[in-house]
């Protein structure tokens, strides 16, 4: 082998070499980021889950505590989705579904609602929605504090014929020139609220 071909020899090791390296540090970097996603996804969805149910209150793992629901007409789904469940010391406090309101003003709502136990609203949060902005978009907490009037009530000390608008006889406030919106989410909170108090020993099983 002459001193040319050694050259090039050499510098297709390099080559080799560097190629390697340049991969592996590609493979590690995106395992690294991918796991940084999965835990910062992780971390957003537990810190919306304490937004409805005070973290004080129960002491189990409430993102693996969960049970998969098939679609639900009466919570406006139609595909598969999560519940996720809150226990103190085993026994249940919360349960936390998606509930979609199908006749928003431009469409469906997507709500996450909280239910404590004993009936009672934990709290709600429009999570999608394409309603009228300045208008409509007062459902989402980041533009009005109206969806924090559902907190706390329940069918006991809201009967089931009071969930309306006051336009409808209700007690909930609508919003100037936008009343389907709001009509729209009283209506998917109480559907929620009326599944739950149906299947509420069902959601909280054990399953082994």
């Amino acid at each position: 082998m002459n001193q040319v071909q050694r050259h090039i020899l050499k510098i297709g090791l390099m080559l080799a070499v560097f190629a390697i390296v340049a991969t592996s540090l590609v493979s590690l970097t995106d395992i690294n980021t991918r796991e940084q996603i999965i835990e910062n996804e992780r971390l957003a969805l537990l810190s919306a889950l304490n937004e409805l149910v005070d973290v004080t209150r129960y002491d189990n793992d409430i993102l693996t505590d969960t049970l998969s629901l098939p679609s639900i007409i009466e919570l406006g789904t139609k595909d598969s989705t999560q519940i996720y469940r809150a226990r103190k010391d085993e026994a249940p406090v919360a349960a936390v579904f998606t509930s979609i309101a199908p006749n928003g003003y431009n469409g469906k709502i997507k709500l996450l609602v909280g239910i404590y136990y004993d009936g009672s609203v934990a709290g709600v949060r429009v999570i999608q929605h394409k309603e009228t902005p300045g208008l409509g978009d007062k459902i989402d907490l980041k533009k009005a504090a109206w969806i924090l009037s559902f907190n706390g009530l329940s069918l006991q000390n809201t009967t089931e014929e009071k969930w309306k608008v006051k336009k409808d006889g209700g007690p909930f406030d609508q919003f100037t020139g936008a009343t389907i919106t709001p009509r729209a989410v009283v209506l998917a909170v109480k559907n929620a609220l009326l599944y739950f108090e149906q299947h509420r020993d069902e959601l909280f099983e054990v399953t082994k």
